[in-house]
């Protein structure tokens, strides 16, 4: 990450996305990214406290600093209750929804009786719309081939619309949509990259080509 501290980055689009194998430091990005735009890092909306919330900044977050346009400033530091921001991570969504749910300006449904994907979509039919700052830590993580489909569409509404969206994901589905930006990081570093480029979508061709492949080193075929 010291090269995001050193050089920055910057969004040229109203979609970004984050792609890169595990560990490879998206998460800690968009934690940062929620620090300096005043949203909890654990998830949520900003300018709302939450029981279960921490308190510091992360390492991170305490050295870097967003450059926004004057409208970007009203949605993020504006009055509480104009704020438009919202971080959506898939690892604790159900914990915070049991915070929030049924609470104004969040959503109605008790996640509880919903499926695992029936309630992501909920909370991001709900709080992702409109002109804001949305970000997202891997919101493919409960749901289906068409349901990603489906959230490649919320996306494009969400950014005809004036907002703004950065997300890490392992999709090949999401990284699709049509003119985003795609940052690539790994042991290079931090690059900018097309979607015909990417590892994961080499890695998800050949193996659907060749499935038997891939398998043949992890199973136990004795």
């Amino acid at each position: 990450m010291v090269q995001l501290a050193q050089d920055g980055l910057t969004l040229t689009d109203p979609v970004t996305f984050l792609v890169g194998e595990n560990g490879s430091g998206k998460s800690t990005i968009l934690e940062a990214i929620a620090d300096v735009c005043g949203i909890n890092s654990a998830g949520g909306k900003a300018g709302t406290r939450y029981a279960s919330s921490g308190g510091s900044r992360t390492p991170l977050g305490e050295v870097l600093d967003a450059d926004l346009t004057a409208r970007g400033l009203r949605l993020l530091h504006g009055p509480r209750l104009k704020r438009r921001a919202f971080f959506f991570r898939a690892e604790t969504l159900f914990n915070l929804g049991q915070n929030v749910s049924g609470r104004h300006g969040f959503w109605e449904d008790d996640l509880t009786g919903q499926s695992h994907g029936e309630g992501f979509f909920t909370v991001l039919e709900r709080m992702v719309s409109g002109p804001g700052l949305f970000l997202m830590d891997e919101p493919e993580a409960a749901l289906s081939f068409h349901s990603c489909v489906r959230l490649v569409g919320l996306m494009d509404r969400v950014a005809r619309a004036g907002g703004q969206i950065i997300c890490a994901t392992h999709s090949p589905i999401l990284t699709r949509l049509p003119g985003a930006q795609i940052v690539e990081l790994g042991d290079h570093g931090i690059r900018m990259s097309t979607w015909e480029s990417l590892r994961m979508v080499d890695d998800w061709r050949r193996f659907l080509a060749k499935p038997d492949f891939y398998l043949q080193y992890v199973l136990d075929t004795e």
